[in-house]
């Protein structure tokens, strides 16, 4: 087993931010021929997302999906902090993926990458645990 963390910044309060070639670096360094890494964002406002790589208008969408399925403003959590919306959305998408390593390589499809999900942002630092098992 092996761990690395991955710290980043956001620019905006809702973006899908690719870190695919991130992933891709950490899992070329250790040389593992079949594996899986697995991805966890720290954070109770953000999330990660498997989605279609070629089109950026499915990160908007994402993005507006949520934002209609889940308007800020409304919510309880609100009166704290002002991010009720932040926290339900993370916690519909999910803070993590699995991914297999397969013959050195992630195991994405031609029209998949891993997003990072920011739903309270900007963000000076966000990190995403990744620890990999596998063979070499």
């Amino acid at each position: 087993m092996w761990r690395q963390i991955i710290t980043m910044s956001t620019s905006h309060r809702e973006e899908l931010v690719d870190i695919t070639p991130l992933v891709e670096e950490i899992v070329s360094q250790q040389k593992i021929e079949n594996g899986l890494i697995v991805l966890y964002v720290q954070g109770a406002t953000a999330a990660l997302m498997i989605q279609e790589n070629w089109d950026e208008s499915v990160q908007t969408d994402v993005v507006n999906l949520l934002r209609k399925l889940i308007p800020r403003g409304v919510w309880l959590h609100d009166r704290q902090d002002g991010n009720g919306d932040s926290h339900l959305k993370a916690g519909l998408v999910g803070p993590s993926e699995s991914i297999p390593i397969i013959e050195g390589r992630l195991g994405l499809s031609r029209w998949q990458n891993i997003f990072l999900c920011e739903f309270d942002g900007p963000r000076s630092a966000r990190q995403v645990v990744c620890t990999i098992l596998g063979d070499e």
